[in-house]
């Protein structure tokens, strides 16, 4: 066993002082105690609060930050998420497997910075540009995982399903060729996966079909038939024209697809379920499946504001994840869900219930959410439970002088990643005073991969 010692933390029953946690040999939280006497006890930190899951994440996008940020040369032509789109795929055509593992070390380092103690790593790009299968199947797969190794973060790893560029079975060309597999060979490629990633207890292996407008019914059943067990993601109606193309080719709209043709539960996370009706969003929330949201990466895309207060009030989960990484900061992600609902609505603190903070609604929301679709025990302090645990600043200026929920008001509407300045992994102290212990390694194989892509 090894302890450790909070001056304040947050438990599921609230907070507490002087908590004391009892760790096993594998990490997990073995016991907890609150109103521990001190007697000389070393405190570890004075405000603790459990690591969160950052849901979705496609790792090499942290490498073109910033480079979508170009308006087209034609006037007329408005930026989009699909002119966005084949920016990113002119990015694809230099990464190589070198260059993954670096920029996902970075970014994973990064994440736990920031608060983020597991990601679920949505990983579709498989092949070498031009579409040849490297040597071994899982190539691409196995350099994520050697990077959050490194890194020293749980990784809920799900391997994409790509098999055509549209709705009604469109052959995928150009940089979609990195992407694209047939069933049995997904099958083949998810096995070497598991096989990989066997003995480590931080890793989870689930499958994420990468949209609707990139399978067929068949080849969905197929797969979902192959995986019985584990998380399943999927992208759905992040667009205004994804729903219209999904109604042109099936006279339903995607979500509602999903549900008539699928058997959807709490294993599933729909990511970027933004257009939803009425009914699809009461859907969506009896489910049992989770909204997988990803505000700083839909605000800079143009995607639209998911409709958060309508989904809450019907029971949904949800969680954050940081898709794109245009930033790497929990706090924010949270704020701009919660500033979204304001502006469209033009009220306040709908989250919390009558006398709550919100911002404790939205950062415990955003735990359970994220624990139940990256299949992690985590998300809360409590025995059986992983021991990810994050340590804020008292003496930061947002934080100093306040207590209990204002400190997570203060650090999610008023705060950034410096109000993080401790964090442990299954207890092991990853993230000391702000500062990732592998920080300085990994940022420089990060800047020997940058200049390779963008030399």
């Amino acid at each position: 066993m090894s302890k450790l010692f909070f001056e304040h933390a947050l438990l599921p029953g609230g907070w507490a002082r002087d908590v004391a946690i009892d760790l096993d040999g594998q990490g997990r939280i073995a016991a907890v105690e609150a109103e521990r006497p001190r007697s000389g006890t070393r405190s570890d930190a004075a405000i603790a609060v459990p690591g969160t899951a950052n849901l979705h994440s496609h790792a090499f996008q942290r490498a073109m930050c910033g480079l979508g940020e170009w308006r087209a040369a034609d006037a007329y032509e408005d930026g989009s998420f699909w002119t966005w789109r084949e920016a990113m795929y002119r990015f694809l055509g230099r990464l190589r497997p070198e260059d993954l593992e670096a920029v996902a070390a970075q970014l994973y380092v990064e994440m736990l910075e920031a608060g983020f103690t597991a990601v679920g790593e949505f990983h579709y790009v498989h092949h070498q540009p031009d579409g040849t299968r490297y040597d071994t199947v899982s190539e691409m797969s196995g350099r994520l995982l050697a990077a959050a190794a490194e890194a020293d973060i749980g990784m809920t790893l799900l391997p994409v399903f790509y098999g055509q560029s549209g709705f009604g079975g469109a052959t995928a060309g150009g940089a979609q060729r990195r992407f694209v597999n047939d069933p049995d060979r997904f099958v083949r490629l998810v096995e070497d996966v598991r096989s990989k990633a066997r003995g480590n207890r931080r890793t989870v292996v689930g499958i994420a079909p990468h949209s609707l407008r990139a399978v067929t019914p068949d080849s969905l059943k197929a797969v979902l038939a192959a995986h019985p067990r584990g998380p399943v993601h999927i992208h759905i109606a992040e667009q205004e024209r994804e729903v219209e193309d999904c109604i042109d080719w099936s006279g339903q709209r995607p979500v509602e697809w999903l549900f008539d043709h699928v058997p959807v539960d709490n294993r599933w996370c729909l990511v970027h379920a933004t257009h939803m009706t009425a009914k699809e969003t009461r859907t969506l929330a009896a489910s049992g499946a989770v909204a997988g949201l990803c505000p700083l990466t839909e605000a800079n895309l143009g995607d639209g504001i998911f409709n958060g207060i309508g989904y809450h009030r019907a029971g949904g989960a949800w969680g954050v994840g940081s898709d794109s990484h245009i930033r790497i900061d929990l706090a924010e992600e949270l704020r701009a869900l919660e500033y979204s609902q304001r502006l469209r609505d033009r009220r306040r603190n709908l989250v919390a219930g009558p006398g709550e903070a919100t911002g404790r609604a939205l950062f415990e929301a955003a735990g359970r959410g994220g624990a139940i679709a990256l299949d992690q025990p985590m998300g809360s302090i409590a025995p059986g439970n992983w021991g990810d645990i994050v340590g804020l600043d008292p003496h930061h200026p947002v934080l100093v002088g306040k207590s209990a929920d204002d400190w997570l008001n203060g650090w999610i509407f008023s705060g950034d990643r410096t109000c993080v300045r401790d964090v442990w992994v299954a207890g092991r102290h990853v993230v000391v005073a702000g500062r990732h212990r592998a920080r300085a390694e990994v940022a420089k194989a990060f800047a020997r991969a940058m200049e390779h892509l963008n030399g």
